[in-house]
C-alpha cells in the first residue's frame, strides 16, 4: 500500500546548484532521491516547499515523496542519512502524512533569513554563510525602511527578470532586521516569495544601512515597481531557508 511520507531536512548549500535536479549539477534534490531509491529500491520523485538556488542553504526544508514499501519513520530517517553521505544533507525526521498533503501547496507560510557580516577583516568561518559587507550599516535605518515592505504590495523592484509568477503582488507578513555584534541577521516571511525577493530586498536595504540610500531613496524605488531602481542581488550564500508552515496537516 502506498503512502505519502513528509520529511524535514537541512543542507550546506555551497556543494549543489540549487535544490532542483538538473542534468549536469549535483543538486540536493537528486541525492535525496538516489538516497531513497537505494534504500528502497524504487524510484521516487520529491516535492519540496520551496526551491533553493544553488548556494542557498536550508535549515528546515520541507518535501514528500510517495513509497510503496512497507517502512516506519526512523527507518527512512536512519536509511536516508547513511545514503546521502559525504554530501551535507541531513533529514531531521520523517513523518507520515495525509494523501492529499503537498510540501508545496498545502504551506501557509514559508521564512528566510539573510545573514550579513558588517566588519573589515575577511570571513574565515562564516565564509559562504554570510554576506561580507565592509561599509558600517546602520541597524535604524535598514529598520526603518524594512517597514515600508511590509503588507501588500506590487514587489517587481525586487522581483529578479528570471521570475515566473503570474503576479508581482505578494503579501510580506512580516520582516525584521536584528543586530548581533557584527551580523545583521534579516527574516522575512509569507506565503509565497517572487524570485530572488529576499536577496533583492536584502541588497537594496544594505544600501540604506550603508547611507548610499535614505529612506526615501528606498520608499521611491519600491514605488517605481521596476527591477532597474533596485539595489544589487544579495549573494546566495547569505541566505537560509528557515522553516515552512502547514495547518491541520
Amino acid at each position: 500500500m502506498t503512502k505519502r511520507w513528509a520529511i524535514t531536512v537541512e543542507y550546506d548549500g555551497a556543494g549543489f546548484s540549487g535544490w532542483q535536479r538538473q542534468r549536469e549539477s549535483l543538486t540536493v534534490q537528486q541525492v535525496l532521491e538516489e538516497a531513497l531509491t537505494s534504500f528502497c529500491g524504487e524510484s521516487v520523485t520529491l516535492h519540496v516547499a520551496g526551491r533553493t538556488d544553488a548556494g542557498v542553504h536550508a535549515l528546515a526544508q520541507v518535501a514528500h515523496f510517495d513509497l510503496e514499501k512497507d517502512t516506519d519513520e526512523q527507518t527512512i530517517c536512519g536509511a536516508m542519512n547513511h545514503y546521502v553521505r559525504p554530501h551535507a544533507v541531513t533529514v531531521l525526521s520523517a513523518r507520515e502524512v495525509a494523501p492529499d498533503f503537498h510540501a508545496r501547496f498545502s504551506a501557509q507560510a514559508r521564512r528566510y533569513r539573510y545573514i550579513v557580516c558588517n566588519r573589515k577583516p575577511p570571513l574565515a568561518l562564516m565564509r559562504g554563510r554570510a554576506w561580507h559587507v565592509v561599509a558600517p550599516l546602520s541597524l535604524d535605518s535598514m529598520r526603518k525602511a524594512a517597514k515600508l515592505l511590509h503588507g501588500k504590495h506590487d514587489f517587481s523592484t525586487f522581483r529578479a527578470s528570471g521570475c515566473q509568477a503570474n503576479s508581482p503582488l505578494r503579501t510580506l507578513d512580516s520582516i525584521t532586521v536584528d543586530q548581533q555584534e557584527d551580523l545583521f541577521v534579516f527574516e522575512a516571511q509569507a506565503r509565497s516569495f517572487l524570485y530572488h525577493q529576499v536577496r533583492n530586498m536584502v541588497g537594496s536595504l544594505t544600501l540604506v544601512g550603508a547611507g548610499q540610500w535614505n529612506v526615501d531613496d528606498f520608499a521611491q524605488a519600491f514605488a517605481a515597481a521596476d527591477r532597474t531602481k533596485g539595489g544589487l542581488t544579495a549573494p546566495a550564500d547569505g541566505l537560509y531557508f528557515m522553516r515552512v508552515f502547514y495547518d491541520s496537516h
